[in-house]
């Protein structure tokens, strides 16, 4: 939004309290990162939440992985990427390296033929290789379960820290945002904010702690299907009533509206490229 205040990069935002995410745990005490949500804003934040649960049950990120490894490798690689496109590639990468001493110590030219269609190839290449080669080397071949560790991993930023801590480990130390996230966000007033960093502070504050990974999931899966960039459906909706940047009336009901979206995430449609992070 225009005047939107933009703080510092990641490393300067208050970094929320490491959780291990239970489902229908009660909010841990003490407050997010920085404060609370205004009282107006988190009875809205819990109505929004609700009506995504509706078209979005059970949330699961696109990217196939089998260890909290392959999730890190995926991540760096979907940057500038498709998560589809990322899991034609991957396959075939971890058959030729299948553990993180393997692709750390891969020929660079190898790796770049390997992962050449993600774009980018030559830095996600030596970036991919090189947070492996820590991972062997640093921390025993495991990936790290704290978003402070993470962050020192070559290639690792704040976002793709918190995708391998949610969806590798249910652990929440905040809310892991793309440009969908944002966007949507950004839409229903929950934040006012350009920066990632900022937003998930925004987010952080409006969602009790146990919810961030579901929350977080829903916000880009909504973004990638229904809240688009360019068109968003908000006639198709299930979150028109409480938008104020709906650009349509709503058709159908609540439940119809809600089962479409979900029709749309079931049939994964080829979504846009996320920015690197």
């Amino acid at each position: 939004m225009r005047g939107a205040r933009r703080l510092h990069p990641e490393d300067n935002v208050g970094k929320p309290r490491r959780v291990e995410a239970r489902r229908g745990a009660a909010e841990p005490e003490g407050p997010p990162p920085s404060g609370v949500a205004p009282s107006s804003l988190r009875p809205r934040a819990a109505e929004i939440h609700a009506q995504l649960a509706r078209a979005i049950p059970a949330p699961r990120i696109e990217l196939d992985f089998r260890t909290p490894w392959e999730l890190l490798v995926a991540t760096i690689l979907a940057a500038q990427s498709t998560d589809r496109k990322i899991n034609l590639v991957t396959p075939a990468l971890f058959q030729s390296y299948p553990t993180p001493a393997a692709l750390g110590a891969a020929p660079q030219d190898e790796v770049e033929r390997l992962v050449h269609e993600t774009g980018f190839f030559r830095n996600k290449a030596r970036a991919i290789r090189e947070a492996s080669r820590t991972i062997a080397e640093q921390f025993g071949g495991e990936v790290p379960r704290t978003l402070d560790a993470l962050i020192t991993l070559p290639g690792v930023a704040r976002k793709t820290a918190n995708v391998v801590l949610a969806n590798a480990y249910r652990i929440a130390e905040g809310i892991a945002v793309d440009r969908h996230t944002a966007r949507v966000a950004r839409r229903l007033g929950l934040t006012e904010e350009e920066d990632p960093a900022a937003v998930e502070v925004d987010l952080c504050r409006s969602f009790p702690t146990n919810e961030w990974i579901d929350v977080g999931l829903r916000l880009q899966l909504h973004g990638r299907y229904v809240c688009t960039a360019r068109a968003p459906d908000c006639r198709h909706c299930p979150l028109n009533e409480l938008c104020p940047s709906k650009r349509a009336a709503p058709e159908g009901t609540l439940d119809a509206r809600a089962a479409l979206e979900a029709s749309r995430i079931a049939a994964q449609g080829e979504p846009k490229a996320d920015p690197p992070g």
